[in-house]
């Protein structure tokens, strides 16, 4: 055994060679347990599956600027504590959910484009390329968003990583699931042979079949996902109506003890409500 360099152990941070390597920013350091690490974990995995070429550190601070300008105006409008509050959280989670929005049909765009990207492997391995060859081929010649993914394992490929733990996290990296069937696929050949092109087009077929039923299952329960979107809505728009008529309305519901009672559990009722509704559509709309 090669006992260690101290010289190699220390090795200091040049500033000629800085721009060669990006900082890896995660909020989760993976030694602890609760609420804040729970969420640091799934706003790193966010920033993650959602394609944002952004610093996560950048999109923190946007939140706060949005929060702040929402919450300002609204403070400069009315003077009122309770409703500048409500618009500063409102800002806080607009950034949140444009990158939801953007990691949604991401993996939609990767989903859409995995079986044509199967099929393409399928021809590269029947014309008689290897494994790696084919890999690095169709990841060239795929588009955006799912040759990027492609890509990164290709470059890993190139640095001599075998196929297997090149492509292990394709899956975490773009939150499809459908990924994992094809990364297995590719590690199980590797690992014991097989037969390649049959496994991928099976694989491509189960994913077009899984597509026809997920687009075949919105149409039969858009009437459900509309209703719930409209239990969420509508008490957001009475209120709205009610301050507009009367400014005083508000002050007049806080000044007394139930009325306060009142409007604070309706508000953890409707915050409750969102999140299980929100939850059931994201289950409901996973790939």
């Amino acid at each position: 055994m090669i006992a260690p360099n101290p010289t190699l152990m220390s090795l200091d941070r040049r500033p000629e060679f800085s721009g060669l390597l990006k900082d890896d920013t995660q909020f989760a350091r993976g030694d602890s347990e609760g609420i804040g690490e729970s969420f640091n974990g799934w706003f790193d995995t966010l920033m993650i599956q959602s394609g944002i070429r952004t610093s996560p550190a950048i999109w923190l601070g946007l939140c706060l600027l949005s929060s702040l300008a929402l919450g300002g105006a609204i403070f400069v409008a009315t003077e009122r504590p309770f409703l500048t509050a409500a618009a500063a959280m409102i800002g806080l989670s607009v950034p949140m959910i444009g990158a939801s929005i953007a990691r949604s049909r991401r993996q939609k765009a990767i989903m859409e484009q995995l079986p044509g990207m199967a099929d393409e492997l399928s021809r590269c391995a029947r014309s008689g390329r290897n494994l790696e060859h084919s890999f690095m081929l169709v990841a060239a010649d795929t588009p955006a968003p799912l040759g990027e993914e492609l890509r990164i394992s290709a470059r890993r490929m190139e640095m001599g990583i075998d196929v297997g733990s090149a492509v292990k996290d394709l899956a975490a990296r773009t939150g499809v699931s459908t990924l994992t069937m094809f990364t297995s696929a590719l590690t199980v050949h590797q690992d014991t042979g097989g037969d390649l092109i049959s496994v991928l087009e099976r694989l491509a077929t189960a994913v077009r079949d899984r597509l026809h039923f997920v687009a075949r299952q919105r149409a039969a329960t858009i009437a459900s996902r509309m209703g719930a979107i409209l239990m969420v809505v509508i008490p957001i728009m009475v209120m709205s109506f009610y301050l507009f008529r009367d400014p005083n309305y508000l002050n007049s519901l806080t000044g007394s003890f139930w009325g306060r009672l009142s409007l604070w559990t309706a508000i953890a009722f409707q915050i409750i409500g969102c999140g299980l509704v929100f939850r059931i559509l994201s289950r409901s709309a996973r790939f």
